[in-house]
């Protein structure tokens, strides 16, 4: 990526600037298809995760009412990301949107089952399907295959957010069933600024964005060269570390875990327990009689940088809608934390919440306490 930044060249001009910028895309591009198990021809690359969420929900939605008026249903689940919740919600509100949110489980999980009943009733008038591949806040990874063969039953296209799982778990796009699999650069050691949608040959997306038709037509402007190489360095690491990288991440996570519980006995887990059925990577806990945003700031005033949700809603004050849609009450979907792991992480680090994470609990249900008595 830092070669590229020294160079010049629109990889959409025919000079040789430009045709040298095209080779290092096209090339990128062999390299993200090839991690994320999809043809080069698939892969359209965006601006972030957000984008590509955005491109292939309401991407979808228009072109699939388009071919017939009568597609009007989105089937959901109710803890996607934000990327993926408020273009639903925008399609609900401005283009005349039906959505069907899908039960989860006090896990977060899907049930296929759930899936196969909202589409057995009036398959035709489905626009698309969305579930993600592994929850951004609690960890639990959801049955994409199982719901991809419901989807497929119904010959309704399947929209799959793997941005949590990718560089964590496989991610094998010709695998999953999807019709449309969004990505992002930074949550595997990418830059940020940098994603992708890949889109299975034969679906068609309405564009969101109209100019230069790059990207086959589906999202114009002008290719990011040096971060599409970085992200496609990126991809090619996390290919060939991924099971070992995953390993260490899982030896970390798990140790949290004990110590967390050990430190504050009455802490909660969320997500899925068993270790198998949640993201390598995730730890999240909710703290009976804490306030997340008191418990963030005592942390990282220890220099423990941790998430009260998605880091996409942080500062925004409000309940986890993934906590919430589990049957948690805001309380203590207001008392929560998730702690990440990367490939930077170490032993130290798990040490280090060890060692905070009692004083720091304690500390905020005194200030908690302090501040009812006030009220």
């Amino acid at each position: 990526m830092t070669a590229e930044l020294r160079r010049e060249g629109n990889p959409s001009s025919l000079h040789a600037a430009g045709r040298r910028a095209r080779r290092v895309v096209e090339e990128s591009r062999e390299q993200v298809a090839e991690t994320f198990g999809a043809r080069p021809g698939e892969v359209v690359f965006t601006g972030g995760g957000t984008e590509a969420d955005n491109l292939a929900v309401k991407g979808l939605f228009w072109s699939r009412r388009a071919a017939d008026p009568v597609r009007r249903r989105i089937v959901a689940s109710p803890v996607e990301h934000h990327a993926v919740l408020d273009p639903l919600l925008w399609l609900a509100e401005h283009e005349g949107a039906e959505l069907e949110w899908l039960p989860v489980d006090r896990l977060g999980r899907v049930d296929p089952g759930d899936v196969a009943g909202a589409l057995g009733n009036d398959p035709d008038s489905v626009a698309f399907v969305t579930v993600m591949a592994a929850n951004n806040e609690i960890g639990t990874i959801e049955p994409i295959g199982a719901v991809a063969a419901e989807a497929a039953r119904w010959n309704v296209p399947l929209h799959v957010d793997a941005i949590a799982a990718a560089g964590q778990l496989p991610v094998d796009f010709a695998g999953s069933g999807a019709a449309t699999m969004a990505l992002t650069g930074h949550k595997i050691g990418g830059p940020p600024g940098v994603g992708a949608l890949i889109v299975a040959r034969g679906v068609q997306l309405t564009p969101v964005l109209h100019g230069g038709g790059q990207e086959r037509d589906m999202r114009s402007g002008t290719l990011d060269t040096p971060g599409i190489a970085g992200f496609a360095a990126a991809a090619a690491v996390a290919e060939v570390e991924l099971g070992e990288r995953s390993k260490r991440m899982a030896g970390l996570r798990d140790a949290l875990v004990s110590a967390v519980l050990e430190a504050v006995p009455d802490a909660r887990l969320n997500g899925d327990p068993d270790p198998s059925g949640r993201l390598p990577g995730n730890a999240h806990f909710s703290f009976p009689g804490c306030e997340g945003d008191s418990l963030l700031l005592l942390l990282d005033a220890r220099g423990i940088e941790c998430s009260t949700g998605s880091a996409c809603s942080a500062g925004v004050s409000q309940p986890s809608h993934v906590l919430v849609a589990t049957g948690a009450d805001d309380d203590s979907a207001r008392a929560s934390l998730r702690f990440s792991f990367g490939y930077t992480s170490t032993m130290g680090d798990v040490r280090a919440v060890a060692d905070a994470i009692g004083p720091v609990v304690e500390r905020a249900r005194g200030a908690r306490l302090a501040s009812a008595r006030r009220a």
